[in-house]
């Protein structure tokens, strides 16, 4: 096995209330993440010594925990320090990147529910080496027929693990050879991609679908409050893939991703094909809001 970074063979991951080698960190065989995709997760990156918006995540987790009511959940100041932990074990002060993963736990017997989980929940940090998914010159993307989750079903402000939706989308992308999905929801107006949420550029203003049917993630919140202190007009509403189409700008946001433009959709190219200037420009405040009120690591 090839490893994008071949420093990640020797990482530590934080399972259960312990560091482990990579080799060993597993979860057991009757976690309700294994039973059923049954816990939440955060994506947490870590620049220059901080951890951006990590007490925004943390809220998130502790929130989707107790929607789905969990039981024994850690506090945030413990999941904090196994995140603290984690980084200072594997020596990740920058350019990291942290799936953090909570479990409703291990089950006394298989099965679907919740009541056969007697033993607390499982804290997973798994800190690896890796920059922005996506590179910053842009993307090429499809529209995926699988739709996105309506709030009647699931609701998407639960940050779940039960991700089937986005992998059938992300399917349709790798068969389509492109590098992600763009998600519609059941009305048929734009929503996500299969990985991170959208932004359309139009004569000026920012455009971005409501955070209905996708997720009000925590990068795209961020973009939201630059566009207000910069005085950039910004607009949440019902977007169409004809919209998309015809904007000056269309890009990503996302922790794994950052900011990423989109050149080209269904085979359309959108604006002149290339990185925009709102999209640059976004880019740049984004990354300085996110290195300035990061969380500083203690160590």
């Amino acid at each position: 096995m090839k490893l994008p970074d071949p420093r990640n063979a020797d990482i530590l991951v934080y399972v259960g209330d312990e560091l482990k080698p990579r080799a060993e960190a597993r979860v057991s065989v009757f976690d309700s993440v294994v039973q059923g995709g049954d816990a939440v997760w955060e994506g947490l990156r870590v620049y220059d010594g901080r951890i951006a918006e990590l007490g925004g995540h943390l809220e998130r987790l502790q929130n989707s925990a107790k929607t789905l009511a969990f039981a024994n959940v850690p506090s945030s100041d413990e999941v904090r320090a196994a995140i603290f932990a984690t980084l200072e074990a594997n020596g990740m002060r920058d350019n990291a990147h942290i799936r953090l993963t909570l479990t409703r736990g291990e089950k006394y017997t298989s099965g679907m529910n919740p009541r056969f989980n007697q033993s607390g929940c499982t804290l997973i940090v798994l800190a690896e080496w890796k920059p922005p998914v996506y590179n910053d010159d842009g993307i090429r993307v499809i529209t995926a027929s699988t739709r996105r989750n309506t709030p009647e079903c699931l609701d998407s402000k639960i940050h779940h693990n039960n991700l089937l939706n986005n992998i059938l989308a992300s399917i349709e992308a790798n068969v389509a050879n492109v590098d992600c999905a763009i998600m519609l929801d059941v009305n048929g107006f734009v929503s996500e991609t299969n990985d991170t949420n959208l932004f359309l550029v139009k004569e000026g203003e920012v455009l971005t679908p409501h955070a209905d049917s996708c997720l009000p993630g925590l990068t795209r919140k961020m973009i939201l409050q630059i566009c207000r202190h910069q005085d950039i007009s910004a607009v949440e509403r019902n977007l169409s893939l004809t919209e998309l189409y015809t904007a000056d700008e269309v890009f990503t946001t996302g922790t794994m991703g950052e900011l990423t433009p989109i050149l080209e959709a269904d085979g359309r190219v959108i604006g002149d094909g290339k990185l925009g200037p709102m999209t640059k420009r976004l880019q740049k405040l984004h990354r300085e809001f996110a290195f300035g009120n990061g969380e500083p690591l203690p160590f």
